[in-house]
């Protein structure tokens, strides 16, 4: 049942998107950054289906913690592994690759084991497998997105370091 729900609920959100995460119309300067957090969100969106899907079960969306900066977009089981699951959104230049799991850098990835290890905490979970998943999505308007997952993208070094 979960599954068929999975299924249909991602079928709706690909057909939304099918001419891309982007409006068609050209944004004006004053609202680039409305539109740059409305991909985003739509990505988010597209990524939890997605994942959904693939048969990941989610317990948590855009979690940040009470007294810290940092936040983590998707917290879910794949299997027995909780998997912390960052989305990132970039539109395509023309002719060009967006790549956009490559703008995580070394600071980001320290907040979101930083932020993974508040949510452990608050949880009371302790032990389980875990893993930093990356799913990265390019989009161009007029165009389906591109959507690639990438589980355990980020080092095990840094993931050690949130289970003290």
């Amino acid at each position: 049942m979960i599954g068929l729900i999975a299924r249909i609920g991602f079928a709706w959100v690909k057909w939304k998107s099918r001419h891309g995460l982007r409006d068609a119309e050209e944004a004006t300067a004053q609202a680039k950054k409305q539109e740059a957090l409305q991909i985003g969100v739509r990505g988010e969106t597209y990524a939890y289906w997605y994942l959904r899907r693939l048969g990941y079960i989610f317990i948590a969306r855009n979690y940040m913690p009470l007294r810290a900066k940092g936040e983590l977009d998707l917290i879910g089981y794949d299997g027995n592994a909780l998997a912390f699951v960052e989305v990132r959104t970039r539109l395509a230049a023309k002719g060009q690759p967006a790549l956009p799991e490559l703008s995580i850098t070394k600071e980001k990835h320290e907040v979101l084991v930083r932020t993974a290890h508040y949510f452990l905490r608050e949880r009371h979970i302790q032990e389980c497998p875990l893993r930093f998943d990356v799913v990265a999505i390019e989009t161009t308007p007029g165009r389906p997105p591109v959507v690639r997952l990438h589980k355990a993208a980020l080092s095990p070094e840094l993931s050690l370091v949130s289970r003290r």
